[in-house]
């Protein structure tokens, strides 16, 4: 792991392989247990497929017209949050797999002097999330393309985030696959990190088997405080506003919403 990561303007350091697009070769993946000296759970990903999907004709001129503004690529690099946002100290809060961006395009505009940083692997989501920024002129979001784990180890610092939102993360029900899951004890060590004192982890799920796996570790961590749903004196927004696709296809099958809010000690 790289630690002499130098401060960059993100959305001036797009490289020349094709906008959106990873190198050649498989993205780097950190050894996490080592580099924190732990012996916490993280997830075992195995061999990682980025589906590259395809966009239509709208989308990538869109993509390629705003994406180098916009948008950023999984780099060691810390992202310099005030220059890519153009103005200085708002409270910057991550959202770790932002799918196609409902909620994210939902909520930004009610929290207009926050700025939204949405991560996302898949393209065409980033693309669709990138097309309803550009045509509703939503100014506080901007977007990178990388596994959420290691964007915020790579690219953000120490107590940087006022808070961090994971909507509706891949279940893996399979019970093979659970180590898969993005909740388990590193992560939520890694998210405590990354949060100033009195930032915010908000994790929302439809998943009744994840709900119970996620119940079994909300006082793991011991820089979290849980605070349980709801948590009315919570100082960001915690209402979507806006139920999402996943949301909705749960709610269709009577599945019931699990929500759950932390606060970094």
């Amino acid at each position: 792991m790289n630690n002499t990561m130098n401060t960059v303007n993100t959305h001036n350091n797009q490289q020349s392989r094709g906008i959106g697009e990873f190198p050649a070769g498989r993205p780097p993946q950190t050894d996490f247990n080592d580099v924190f000296d732990n012996n916490l759970d993280y997830p075992r990903l195995g061999t990682v497929t980025f589906r590259r999907g395809s966009l239509s004709d709208n989308q990538l001129a869109t993509f390629e017209k705003h994406w180098p503004e916009l948008g950023a690529m999984l780099a060691d690099e810390r992202v310099d949050v005030d220059t890519w946002f153009g103005r200085s100290g708002a409270p910057t809060i991550v959202e770790i797999g932002s799918g196609t961006g409902t909620s994210t395009a939902a909520m930004a505009p009610k929290e207009p002097d926050t700025n939204i940083i949405a991560v996302e692997l898949y393209k065409p989501g980033l693309a669709k999330l990138l097309g309803q920024v550009v045509r509703e002129n939503i100014p506080n979001i901007r977007m990178i393309r990388g596994d959420g784990m290691e964007v915020l180890m790579r690219m953000f610092g120490p107590e940087s985030l006022d808070g961090i939102r994971v909507f509706f993360p891949d279940p893996w029900p399979k019970a093979k696959h659970h180590k898969r899951r993005i909740i388990q004890s590193g992560p939520l060590n890694l998210f405590a990190s990354r949060l100033k004192p009195g930032g915010v982890l908000h994790v929302a799920t439809d998943h009744a088997d994840y709900a119970e796996w996620i119940n079994e570790l909300v006082e793991v961590e011991p820089q979290l405080e849980y605070k349980g749903w709801p948590w009315p004196e919570c100082p960001q927004l915690t209402d979507r506003q806006l139920i999402t696709k996943f949301e909705g296809k749960g709610l269709e099958k009577d599945h019931i919403i699990n929500e759950y809010l932390w606060v970094k000690r």
